[in-house]
């Protein structure tokens, strides 16, 4: 085992693992937003995320078929996408609070956590069914602008693109939006009232239901955006793509607690660390006996240990006492 190569290669996977974990936190935030209100996780989201991407790729594809993208500087026109992914996917969780979860909020919890795993299903066929009629592909590939793709040399050894350093900023841009939203704001102390209790704060003039479905729009919107930056990443989606980076996500969100905003930041962050240097380290180490493709094993490992030693996760849950 090649120590030097090890070390060489270690600022690169850093900051891989810091990407990645800022995508799973973005995503995590949406499964926070919600269980942190109603205590119910919405395995819906990982479809919301994907909804996000497939809105940002048909954009640009439809861009560069008109020629926007030569014509309009590349941050006016990857903000605009950004902004329609996050609506439209801020849009689909409100609808799905609407119809599949609301009517069965006093049912036991069992029952709406089967509607969200049915209506995970039925978006994943829907998005399957659209794009076969649409453009007659299972496959779609983000649109390259070439700005994003410029890459820059840190070290010999260490590279980070244009397109990566978006990804970051943008995560930190939204993350921050939403502790000003939840802690500075209006809004923030009525979600939080929510969370805290439903009958008091129907009693202090706050609309449940209103805060309810603002949560799954705020939860939404962030998951639409991590959607296109994902696409803007890694370029390749389908129908099927949200699923392993849902349940990643899910997972960072359980590592940091799960209702915890700042949690869900760092359970993202630590999972993407452990994920990239599991894949780059991990042939080296085993001398090639086990590769890249076990990388996953990580995430779920991570989930089961912590469910079992720590269940409120590094940070805690957010315990709420009831009279």
């Amino acid at each position: 085992m090649d120590s030097q190569l090890l070390l060489a290669i270690f600022p690169q996977v850093l900051l891989d693992g810091i990407i990645l974990g800022f995508m799973y936190a973005l995503i995590a935030l949406g499964y926070t937003m919600v269980y942190g209100v109603l205590e119910f996780i919405n395995f819906a989201h990982s479809e919301i995320f994907i909804v996000g991407a497939f809105v940002g790729v048909e954009l640009l594809l439809g861009f560069k078929a008109l020629g926007i993208l030569e014509t309009v500087p590349w941050p006016i026109v990857l903000l605009g996408v950004l902004l329609a992914g996050a609506l439209a996917s801020g849009a689909l969780a409100v609808t799905i609070e609407r119809v599949a979860y609301r009517p069965l909020r006093a049912a036991p919890r069992l029952i709406p956590l089967i509607s969200a795993i049915g209506m995970s299903f039925f978006l994943q066929d829907i998005i399957r069914l659209f794009e076969s009629l649409w453009r007659n592909a299972f496959n779609l590939v983000y649109p390259s602008m070439d700005a994003l793709n410029t890459r820059f040399d840190l070290t010999e050894t260490m590279d980070v693109s244009v397109k990566s350093l978006v990804v970051i900023v943008a995560a930190l841009w939204m993350l921050w939006g939403l502790h000003l939203i939840v802690n500075r704001t209006k809004i923030g102390t009525a979600i939080r009232a929510v969370a805290e209790d439903q009958a008091a704060a129907s009693l202090m003039g706050i609309n449940v239901n209103r805060i309810i479905s603002l949560t799954f729009l705020i939860g939404g919107a962030m998951g639409g955006a991590a959607g296109v930056l994902f696409g803007v990443q890694y370029s390749l989606i389908n129908p099927y793509t949200g699923f392993i980076p849902g349940l990643k996500a899910f997972t960072a969100a359980v590592l940091g607690g799960i209702g915890n905003i700042p949690g869900a930041m760092l359970g993202g962050l630590v999972l993407g660390l452990l994920e990239a240097f599991a894949a780059s380290y991990m042939s080296l180490l085993t001398g090639g006996a086990f590769g890249a493709e076990y990388k996953d094993i990580f995430a779920f490992s991570v989930l089961i240990l912590i469910l079992i030693l720590r269940p409120k996760g590094l940070l805690g849950e957010v315990v709420r006492e009831r009279a």
